[in-house]
């Protein structure tokens, strides 16, 4: 890599340019010129075309028999390794890509303030990128809300949680498109009462359910990295795949974007377990009109297709407290959010004391309501935490 590194730059100005979410432009930093990603793209094109026939395409390999395509994902980077910085963080191992301007003072995963630069080599160049929709502040707004009306969050949690260190990360996703045909067979039950004499005489009639269909998917996401649990991931989920954007350098500036680390191989088990669980939901939801419904025997067949390779917009924030990690994730597209939060002890306690007071009172037992009073004073320190 270069080393003078270079950044997009404002035909008006020179200044650097960097990516504004709400007004989804890539804006100056000095001049407040706005301009359209392909615009700037069109400026580079002459070089990017060089760099292209300078590198001699590679012939695909045919793909084994139903097996994932990932011959089309991704590619080198070329002269716009130029433009990019990688991240290390010796803590956590995360690797992270951005442009030459973005600053990277602590690690987004683990929090560890020591990121150091280092060589970019290696790394897969992205079909697709969704850019982030919601910018920081939005991103600091939705934190503050669901910190909202939580009783039992720590007082100083609150207040030392260091919100302000949300990053925005493109995190690595792999899209996967298949098509899958099946036949299940169930095993459905009803049930009839009726009164025979003095006796209830309950019929249950068994039945063979047969039930076949077929499925299309496309970009059935799995994250690349290990470092962002695939929970969260789930969890933020789904993204809109109409906003999905041939990937430009443009979308970086201000952001870190993660360097996969789990190959299309290795996830695509994950892709065959989401595909074959849609066909056999999809079947199940046709069988109605039984008491019970189980299956007997399953024949899913998959048809593997291609795979892509996009970074998709992340908010991060790692923050430690009492030598616990809390993690919070939002998807940077629809403000999706999802997060653990520590529970005051103290303050869990002492609401529970008040509740048995109430309880106690209401049972016109004055003497053990004081005494639990009393107890609750001693708690009060502790829900000031």
């Amino acid at each position: 890599m270069a080393t003078k590194l270079t950044n997009y730059q404002c035909p008006a100005c020179t200044g650097p340019l960097h990516f504004d979410p709400a007004a989804g432009k890539l804006v100056c930093d000095y001049c407040g010129s706005a301009y359209e990603t392909e615009e700037i793209e069109a400026l580079y094109e002459e070089k990017n075309q060089a760099a292209a026939q300078a590198a001699e395409p590679k012939k695909p390999r045919k793909p084994a028999e139903d097996s994932w395509d990932v011959s089309g994902a991704g590619g080198d980077w070329g002269d716009e390794a130029e433009h990019l910085r990688a991240y290390n963080c010796p803590s956590c191992g995360a690797e992270l890509i951005c442009d030459d301007t973005t600053a990277a003072s602590s690690c987004p995963y683990c929090g560890n303030p020591t990121v150091v630069p280092s060589q970019l080599s290696g790394a897969l160049r992205p079909d697709y990128v969704i850019p982030f929709r919601l910018d920081k502040d939005a991103a600091v707004e939705a934190l503050k809300k669901h910190y909202r009306h939580k009783p039992f969050l720590p007082r100083k949690f609150r207040e030392k949680n260091n919100i302000e260190k949300l990053q925005g990360v493109y995190v690595p996703f792999w899209l996967f498109d298949a098509d899958a045909d099946g036949d299940i067979t169930f095993a459905g039950t009803r049930s009839h009462t009726r009164r025979e004499g003095e006796y209830n005489v309950t019929t249950t009639e068994h039945f063979d359910i047969q039930r076949s269909g077929s499925a299309s998917f496309r970009r059935i996401p799995a994250d690349g990295s290990t470092k962002m649990p695939d929970d969260y991931m789930d969890s933020i989920e789904p993204f809109d795949y109409q906003e999905l954007e041939p990937f430009s350098m443009a979308y970086l500036p201000g952001y870190l974007a993660d360097r996969y680390d789990v190959s299309a191989k290795r996830c695509a088990r994950r892709a065959d377990t989401r595909c074959r669980a849609s066909l056999e939901e999809l079947l199940r939801r046709d069988v109605v009109g039984y008491d019970s419904v189980t299956i007997r025997k399953r024949d899913i067949r998959l048809h593997r297709g291609s795979v892509k390779y996009a970074l998709l917009p992340v908010w991060v924030l790692n923050t430690r407290w009492k030598d616990n990690n809390y993690l919070f994730t939002m998807n940077g597209q629809t403000g999706k959010l999802v997060g653990d939060l520590p529970v005051s002890k103290g303050k869990y306690w002492a609401a529970f004391l008040a509740f048995l007071v109430l309880f106690l009172l209401v049972l016109n037992l004055t003497g053990a309501a004081k005494a639990v009073a009393q107890v609750i004073g001693w708690f009060v320190e502790a829900m000031m935490e």
